[in-house]
C-alpha cells in the first residue's frame, strides 16, 4: 500500500538509494497559489546536514512534474520527484548477507523474496521527503480555511517539555508566536529545554549510539464535525497515518496515557458557553469526541524510538541463519525524532485535509430544515 488518502490522494515511490524519490498528489484543490517558501522550510526541517542530525545532505531539489499553471493548482494530479543526489552505496555492501537489528531487512526479504539493502531501500525513512512535500501544499491550504498546524519536538531521551501547555487553547498572538518559534533552526518552542535536548542528541552521537523522542502537535481552527463513525474517526485516520512514519511506536491524542492513571472528575472536560457558542473548560480529550473535532485545538503526540543503525558491535545472523556480528558504518541520525517533526505535521496536514473536505461534502449535502 503506497498511498494514502481518499479525496485528497497521495501515493509515492523511490528507493533511498534509487535514482529519485516522488509523488502523485490526486484530488488536490484547484487555485492554491503555492507558497515556495513554506515548502522549502518544510523540506529544510527533515533535511540531513544539520546538528543533530545524520551527515547524508541530500540538497532535495524539487521538481514539479505537473498540476501546477502559473503558480497555481489545477486541480489535476501533482505529480513531482525529487532526486536522490548524496548517496554512498559503498557503506552497505557488507550488509546485503545479514538483517540489521531493528530494520525491514528480514520482514522485506521474507515477504517479497528480495530486498535493496541500499539505505534500507523502500523502507528508509528518505521516502518520508515526499510526504512533507505532500503535507506542506495540504498545510497550505488548511491555512486558506483558518486551521493552522504546529509541531515541534517535546521530548529527547530524559529531557521532556512540559506537556500542561499543550493542553490549553492558544489566543492568536500565542499562535503566532509558536509559529515564529518553530521556525528557528531547531523545532522546540524554549530555547532552554532546546539545547538541553541537542545535547541529549550529541551525547548518543558520541557514545556511537542513539536516542529516542517525542514529537507533538497541535492543529487549530478546525470547525466541529470532522470525522466519521463509527470506523473512520478522525482519531483512527490520525493514529493510522502517524503510525505508517517510520520508527514511531507510539500515539496519543490529548492527555493520552495519562488519562489511564486518572479520575474521570478530573479530566472530563466540562462543555462551557464560549463567544463562538460552545467550548470546553479542559481539553484533556485533544480536540475530539466519539472520534469527531470538537472545535477546540486537536493534540496529538508521536512517540519514536531510537534509531536502530549505531556505531557499536551488534549481534544478528546471516540471511542463512548463521549466528554473525557487525558493527555497522554510514551516515545515521543519533535522534530520528528530530527529523520527524515535519513528517508529523505533514501527515496531520494530510489526514486533515482529506478529512476537512469529506466534511464540506457532507455539510453541502445536509438538508435546509432539520
Amino acid at each position: 500500500m503506497n498511498s494514502i488518502g481518499r479525496l485528497i490522494r497521495l501515493t509515492t515511490f523511490g528507493e533511498s538509494h534509487g535514482e529519485a524519490v516522488g509523488g502523485v498528489l490526486d484530488g488536490f484543490p484547484s487555485g492554491l497559489r503555492i507558497d515556495e517558501e513554506l515548502l522549502q522550510r518544510r523540506l529544510a526541517q527533515r533535511r540531513g546536514g544539520q546538528r543533530g542530525t545524520t551527515p547524508r545532505a541530500e540538497s532535495d531539489e524539487l521538481r514539479f512534474l505537473s498540476g501546477l499553471y502559473e503558480g497555481r493548482t489545477t486541480g489535476t494530479p501533482l505529480a513531482f520527484v525529487i532526486a536522490n543526489a548524496d548517496v554512498r552505496s559503498r557503506d552497505y555492501e557488507a550488509l546485503a548477507e545479514l538483517y540489521r537489528p531493528g530494520h525491514a531487512d528480514y520482514t522485506y526479504e521474507s515477504k517479497y523474496g528480495l530486498r535493496d539493502p541500499r539505505g534500507g531501500g523502500r523502507a528508509s525513512a528518505r521516502e518520508t521527503v515526499v510526504r512533507v512535500v505532500a503535507g506542506a501544499l495540504c498545510e497550505q491550504w488548511l491555512a486558506s480555511r483558518g486551521v493552522g498546524v504546529y509541531a515541534y519536538l517535546s521530548a529527547v531521551g530524559g529531557v521532556q517539555l512540559p506537556e500542561a501547555e499543550l493542553l490549553r487553547s492558544l489566543s492568536e498572538a500565542e499562535r503566532v508566536q509558536l509559529s515564529q518559534q518553530l521556525s528557528g533552526p531547531f523545532p522546540c518552542p524554549d530555547p532552554r529545554y532546546a539545547e538541553a535536548m541537542l545535547a541529549e542528541i550529541e551525547a548518543a552521537r558520541a557514545a556511537r549510539d542513539s536516542v529516542g523522542g517525542i514529537v507533538s502537535c497541535r492543529i487549530t481552527g478546525l470547525p466541529v464535525g470532522l470525522g466519521e463513525p463509527l470506523y473512520d474517526k478522525c482519531s483512527a485516520r490520525l493514529a493510522s497515518a502517524m503510525m505508517s512514519i517510520n520508527a514511531a511506536k507510539g500515539f496519543e491524542l490529548g492527555s493520552g496515557f495519562a488519562l489511564a492513571a486518572a479520575r474521570g472528575s478530573a479530566v472530563r472536560d466540562e462543555f462551557v458557553p464560549s463567544p463562538e457558542g460552545i467550548a470546553t473548560r479542559t481539553n484533556h480529550s485533544g480536540g475530539l469526541l466519539g472520534g469527531i473535532t470538537t472545535g477546540e485545538d486537536l493534540t496529538l503526540r508521536v512517540a519514536f524510538k531510537p534509531t536502530s543503525s549505531i556505531g557499536q558491535p551488534q549481534q544478528t545472523v546471516t540471511r542463512s541463519g548463521q549466528p554473525t556480528s557487525f558493527t555497522l558504518e554510514g551516515r545515521h541520525d543519533p535522534c530520528v525524532a528530530l527529523r520527524a517533526v515535519p513528517v508529523v505535521a505533514a501527515m496531520a496536514a494530510l489526514t486533515l485535509a482529506d478529512l476537512y473536505l469529506e466534511y464540506l461534502g457532507r455539510q453541502a449535502a445536509r438538508p435546509l430544515h432539520i
